[in-house]
């Protein structure tokens, strides 16, 4: 038996082994020359023994209950190696290096080849672009650069020797009109001269610029189409202008005013006028109008001063005389009936409401001499506290239409109308007519005041125009005359 040693630093493990000889053993060595020692086998201490002559404690016995160890064959060791302490000489061929530093050698070139097919790979993904040129075939004449001559860049894949796809990129200029390859960059040459092809390097540079001269020719193929559309579309353009009469200044259409309601004031109806406006005549009776009653003093006539308010005095009387000239010369005027500014009142009362019995006796034949329902427009005057407008039954085009100088709009009073012509005309005629597709019209093309006291004219002049069929073709600007008229024709109780 053998003894058991306390200091484990010198023996190991070795010296627990009975058979352990402690001569040393030869060294081994592997295929690469790489040498070994070959450890001591433990050999397999009877079980039985074990219980007999060991105690359970024992470390001999511990370390037989362990299975036995094996050693595995030896191989080759084909894994890459440290770098040895100087390093590898560049200049050594890889035939004259020794077999440990061989496989250095190739783990590092694999490593290199594996790196630049990455780099490759990444720059073929980041860059893939094609050519496309624009060119134009005029300024390919002279010289001159095109504006819309569009080039990109190229990059070509190719197979090299190794299977390894190589991208190679063309950077085009700017400065010419065709493609030209030249040591592998791509420029634009001035012509399509094919001896540039003896200066291109390689096959490769050859294809690419095949590849762009087809697109160039293409493009070019395509813009002559063009240049042959846009010559017949400017042909046919010219033919179509010719065709048109030529327009001259002497035949353009010049809207002429009608002379009648435009005819200037004499020296001495202004002097009239002037006189019946002064402070003198404030008390005065000036004239009377027999039909209507109605006597205008100077106070009442003060309303057609520049910056006045119209009255009813003067808006009733003048209505008489428009109805006046009608009689006088019917054939030049339109048939209208013109009522005073105290039928809509009478008709729509602000407390009452609609009332038509309120007017009843106010339109029949006796009283009027002629059957309303006979006229053309029949027009009625509407004040609202400070400002007047104008309504009017249009039935020669079945119209109810409303005006105001200020653009305003009354739904109420064109109803109110409406039921009042179709009351009017079942009471004078017992005929039930129905107006429902009478149209609503809220005039809007018409002259608008600019200030707040000419409301009352514009409204006469409304009513001037449409009695004798003409459009309203006049503005502020004329409000000064008007007011003038207005007053000669009150003291000579005469509309012209």
């Amino acid at each position: 038996m053998g003894a058991l040693a306390s200091n484990r630093k010198r023996g190991g493990d070795e010296y627990f082994n009975s058979n352990f000889n402690h001569k040393k053993k030869p060294p081994y060595s592997d295929s690469l020359g790489y040498q070994f020692f070959k450890k001591p086998r433990l050999s397999v201490i009877n079980r039985s023994l074990e219980r007999e002559n060991f105690p359970s404690n024992s470390t001999v016995l511990r370390i037989s209950r362990y299975p036995e160890p094996k050693i595995p064959f030896a191989r080759a060791v084909h894994a890459p190696f440290r770098h040895l302490k100087f390093g590898l000489s560049a200049s050594k061929h890889k035939q004259d290096l020794p077999k440990s530093e061989l496989g250095y050698f190739l783990s590092s070139r694999f490593s290199n080849v594996k790196s630049q097919a990455w780099w490759d790979t990444s720059s073929h993904f980041k860059k893939e672009k094609e050519v496309i040129f624009v060119e134009d075939d005029e300024k390919k004449e002279t010289g001159a650069v095109p504006d819309d001559l569009i080039v990109e860049e190229v990059e070509i894949i190719e197979k090299g020797k190794n299977n390894v796809e190589e991208v190679r990129h063309f950077q085009p200029s700017s400065s010419s009109a065709v493609p030209e390859l030249n040591n592998g960059n791509l420029r634009v040459a001035s012509s399509l001269d094919m001896s540039s092809l003896r200066e291109i390097s390689n096959v490769q540079d050859l294809e690419a610029y095949k590849k762009l001269l087809e697109i160039a020719e293409r493009r070019n193929s395509k813009l002559k189409a063009l240049d042959i559309q846009i010559e017949l579309n400017e042909k046919r353009k010219a033919g179509l202008q010719a065709l048109r009469p030529i327009k001259k200044p002497e035949e353009e259409l010049v809207e002429v005013l009608p002379p009648e309601p435009f005819i200037p004031l004499s020296e001495e109806e202004t002097t009239s006028v002037s006189n019946a406006l002064s402070a003198k005549n404030w008390r005065k009776i000036l004239v009377s109008h027999q039909n209507s009653s109605i006597d205008i003093r100077g106070e009442v006539l003060q309303c057609l001063k520049p910056g006045a308010w119209l009255n009813d005095e003067v808006i009733n009387l003048y209505l008489e005389l428009l109805k006046d000239r009608e009689n006088r010369e019917p054939e030049k005027f339109l048939k209208c009936h013109f009522f005073n500014t105290f039928f809509y009142k009478k008709l729509v009362n602000p407390e009452s409401g609609y009332n038509y019995k309120a007017v009843k006796r106010w339109t029949s034949q006796r009283k009027l001499g002629y059957c309303l329902l006979d006229c053309d427009k029949i027009f009625v005057p509407i004040h609202k506290d400070i400002h007047w407008c104008l309504a009017v039954i249009n039935k020669k085009v079945q119209k109810l239409q409303y005006l105001d100088s200020l653009k305003g709009k009354d739904p109420n009073v064109l109803r109110a109308l409406a039921k009042y012509f179709v009351e009017e005309v079942k009471d004078k005629s017992g005929k039930n007519i129905d107006i429902s597709s009478w149209e609503l019209e809220y005039v809007e093309d018409l002259p608008a005041q600019e200030n707040g006291f000419d409301c009352g004219m514009f409204m006469l002049k409304y009513i001037d125009f449409y009695s004798r069929g003409l459009s309203l073709c006049f503005d502020q600007e004329h409000m000064p005359y008007f007011r003038l008229r207005t007053a000669k024709e009150i003291l000579n109780l005469r509309a012209d």
